[in-house]
């Protein structure tokens, strides 16, 4: 077993509509965010924001979240939607940020070519975000999740080595989702080097296998481990019109979490692991990340 590995098991997102809808896991009579929270906080030690990818989280919001977890309780946030080459909904940008828009832009649905100072002011907001968080010794990994059109080429080398500047004094995690970066023996190692020179986590997934997506591998580049399992729905994985969370209707069977707590435990030179359950349909994802809690002691 890793020794002095510290393991926080949680899902990706405690409000999921799927699962606040189910009342498979919170009491019909909780109807708040803050109640939910505190429920959820009561069972788990961290979870990944996800709402935090779709807008940038308001400060008094982040605070609220640290006023009401336990004092060891940890989040992680996905990064904002424009800091990882994603369009953004219009709509829901700060008003800093659409006043810096063209009358076209503002117009559009969804921004997805933003400028350099909107991405500069998006980095420096999201990176505000996270401040009481921090202070409250509550932040845990902030995840780069890039899209599948993010392949492995120089710039984008480039993008990712200029994080640790522009998020600064957090703790930053790479989850590709083009097998470019992965293809092959030579390439893996590479990129694995690349991320420990530049002190960043590789995201390790669990996902269905598919050609064009990252194959399922355990992976560390530093002290930190980060593991994320979507699921392995191969029909609803490309599906469209379907509801998101359709995507990750996959509930793993216990000689499949076995096996990744047998692989996990065997982690070394590893202070903290993440292991956050992305499968959020209805309670799946809190069953598995109940069990694999217990698997990992």
């Amino acid at each position: 077993m890793a020794d002095g590995t510290e393991f926080l098991v949680g899902v990706a997102s405690w409000t999921d509509p799927s699962l606040v809808k189910s009342d498979l896991f919170y009491p019909p009579s909780l109807k708040t965010a803050e109640q939910r929270l505190k429920f959820y906080a009561e069972h788990f030690k961290t979870v990944e924001v996800d709402a935090s990818y779709y807008t940038i989280v308001a400060e008094r919001t982040a605070q609220l979240w640290a006023e009401r977890t336990p004092d060891d309780f940890i989040f992680n946030l996905k990064a904002f939607a424009l800091l990882t080459h994603h369009a953004a909904e219009t709509a829901r940008l700060p008003v800093p940020i659409k006043d810096l828009l063209s009358a076209e832009e503002k117009a559009a649905p969804r921004l997805r070519r933003p400028s350099p100072a909107v991405r500069e002011l998006a980095f420096q907001m999201f990176g505000s975000s996270l401040e009481p968080l921090r202070t409250a010794g509550k932040l845990g990994i902030v995840v780069f999740q890039f899209p599948p059109y993010f392949t492995c080429r120089e710039d984008n080398f480039k993008y990712i080595a200029g994080l640790k500047e522009l998020v600064p004094n957090s703790s930053i995690a790479i989850e590709f989702r083009h097998p470019s970066w992965v293809v092959n023996g030579a390439r893996r190692e590479e990129t694995m080097k690349f991320l420990r020179d530049h002190e960043l986590c590789y995201v390790s997934v669990d996902a269905p296998e598919l050609p064009s997506v990252v194959p399922s591998f355990l992976e560390t580049t530093g002290p930190e481990a980060y593991i994320r399992f979507h699921g392995k729905n191969r029909e609803n994985w490309f599906k469209k019109g379907i509801p998101v969370a359709e995507r990750y209707q996959y509930l793993y069977s216990e000689r499949e979490l076995a096996d990744w707590a047998k692989r996990i435990k065997q982690l070394r030179g590893v202070k903290r692991a993440y292991v956050i359950f992305n499968n959020c349909y209805r309670n799946f994802g809190i069953m598995n990340a109940t069990t694999m809690r217990q698997m990992l002691g």
